[in-house]
């Protein structure tokens, strides 16, 4: 397998420019996410790598073999490289077997080896015994698994996947995005997969990098450190429900500021925050108690919405709103199915500092 870097590239279409000067560097053999709202570059990223666009700036290497950079682009079909799209783009008057067989049959593979290789890529993606099907006839995880194979068969250095989980069902896309982790252990191949469904980037990835809406990498890390970690606070709102109260820092107290007034917030913030900051936290941070603790603060239940295995509520603390969530079996054993409009108390584990221009601090 391969490496692959992208050095300093820049990308625009007319005068929107969409990367600027770009840099990321995927290790051969890793599961690679890029993960960030739709229209900031993903698909650009791809589309350079795969040889669809040429970067006005910088340059695309494939291990050490530069494959584009300004007025060079080595042609797609020797990149080695295979592509799966969101629309799965599986040919409908062709078979299962068909399909996965039509790039080598492009690439003039002797039948005897076309034949071999193909079953391969079947098993690989499970789709034994459904060779002789149309697409019609199959489930939309199945048309996912054959462009999948599709793009397996030709044995490719790096594998791109564009969004390829978005047009599935929930239950689909949780068992394909197992199923496509799998297929990177069996194969070897380096991954690089763009989402802006941050479920799918942390369920599969062995790093990600998360990019904002202009095209700019705000982190690069393993999703754990990412997660826990976040260097800023798009990446800390990007990651997962977020809350983000602002505060005015002393060295001894925080105080957070809302539309009905001020709240102390009994947690000590970091020494290096000073003045106007932001306090960072998870729903399921927030601890909730019926009673006033030296660690509470007052808030008021606006909405408690039983999730099956969660119970989510939505509190008031004079104008700022608070999401908390709490695993439904816990929330019945202290009785805090509450009702709303009711008065509780609630305290935050694991809290996130951030400084008045959003940068992480510790």
């Amino acid at each position: 397998m391969a490496d692959l870097t992208l050095h300093g590239v820049t990308k625009a279409f007319g005068s929107h420019v969409v990367l600027d000067r770009l840099s990321l560097q995927i290790r051969s053999g890793e599961c690679f996410t890029i993960i960030g709202p739709s229209g900031c570059g993903k698909t650009v990223i791809l589309r350079l790598i795969a040889g669809f666009e040429t970067p006005d700036q910088g340059e695309v290497l494939i291990g050490n073999k530069k494959v584009a950079g300004p007025n060079f682009a080595l042609p797609p079909e020797d990149r080695h490289i295979g592509v799966v799209f969101q629309d799965y783009a599986v040919w409908p008057h062709k078979t299962v077997f068909g399909n996965i067989a039509y790039p080598l049959e492009l690439a003039g593979v002797a039948k005897s080896e076309l034949n071999t290789r193909v079953h391969e890529a079947i098993a690989l993606v499970n789709l034994k015994g459904l060779e002789q099907r149309f697409p019609y006839q199959l489930s939309g995880g199945q048309q996912q698994r054959v462009a999948l194979a599709r793009a397996l068969v030709m044995k490719p250095e790096i594998l791109l996947l564009d969004e390829p989980l978005t047009n599935l069902d929930a239950n689909l896309r949780e068992e394909m995005r197992f199923e496509i982790k799998e297929i990177q252990k069996a194969t070897g191949a380096t991954i690089l997969y763009v989402t802006h469904d941050q479920e799918v980037a942390m369920a599969i990835s062995d790093r990600l990098a998360v990019m904002d809406q202009n095209g700019r990498i705000h982190q690069v890390g393993p999703p754990e450190e990412v997660y826990t970690r976040p260097a800023d606070d798009f990446v800390f709102k990007f990651l997962g429900i977020s809350n983000m109260v602002p505060i005015t820092s002393t060295e001894e107290k925080a105080v957070a500021s809302g539309p009905g007034g001020m709240t102390e917030i009994p947690l000590q913030p970091p020494t290096s925050l000073r003045e106007q900051g932001w306090l960072g936290f998870r729903p399921m941070d927030v601890q909730i108690a019926k009673q006033k603790t030296e660690r509470t603060v007052a808030v008021h239940a606006v909405r408690v919405t039983l999730l099956g295995p969660i119970v989510d509520y939505l509190f008031d603390c004079k104008g700022l709103q608070i999401r908390a969530q709490m695993l439904t079996e816990d929330a019945l054993a202290q009785d805090l199915i509450i009702e709303e409009g009711s008065n509780v108390f609630i305290a935050v584990d694991a809290p996130h500092w951030f400084n008045a221009q959003g940068e992480a601090v510790s």
